[in-house]
């Protein structure tokens, strides 16, 4: 390689949980730079939840979480194109892809709910990909099954 890989950036815990992934989740949900806007979202959300689900026994954060962990698919198909045809070679995912897609999914299928604010679709997308059910969580099944049923390229990995 002709070029030094580029340094991680280090990316600051949030001021509430003093947790990196709530970061993280945050960045991804932020429109135009307005990162204040999207904490006050995400904490709304959260507390939606803490209210709707009591009897769960355990935090928002960490029903968050749980739901998070639910949608974080393990592998997916990448085109590979051998001898002029091309194939779907199912493979493995790295961990910091697997954060990033699952929070990615989460948000962009809560946006697409019917909703009145964004907290309320996010809450919503939150308590059912902790049920494992919702838009995230089938879309994480469908990358499953393209995988296995791609299953026979698996020798063409790269």
């Amino acid at each position: 390689m002709r070029k030094a890989k580029p340094k991680k950036r280090v990316i600051l815990p949030d001021p509430v949980f003093n947790d990196q992934k709530v970061s993280k989740f945050v960045n991804h949900l932020m429109y135009d730079g307005k990162k204040n806007t999207s904490y006050e979202i995400f904490y709304a959300a959260l507390n939606i939840v803490e209210g709707k689900m009591k009897d769960a026994g355990k935090s928002a954060l960490e029903i968050w979480k749980q739901a998070l962990d639910n949608v974080t698919p393990q592998v997916e198909v990448k085109s590979r194109r051998i001898g002029g045809a091309t194939f779907q070679v199912p493979t493995e995912i790295r961990p910091d892809r697997k954060e990033s897609i699952c929070m990615k999914n989460m948000i962009n299928f809560a946006r697409k709910r019917g909703g009145k604010t964004m907290a309320d679709k996010l809450s919503a997308e939150i308590m059912d990909a902790y049920n494992n059910q919702g838009g995230a969580y089938k879309r994480k099944e469908d990358m499953h099954r393209m995988a296995e049923a791609n299953r026979a390229f698996a020798h063409f990995r790269f």
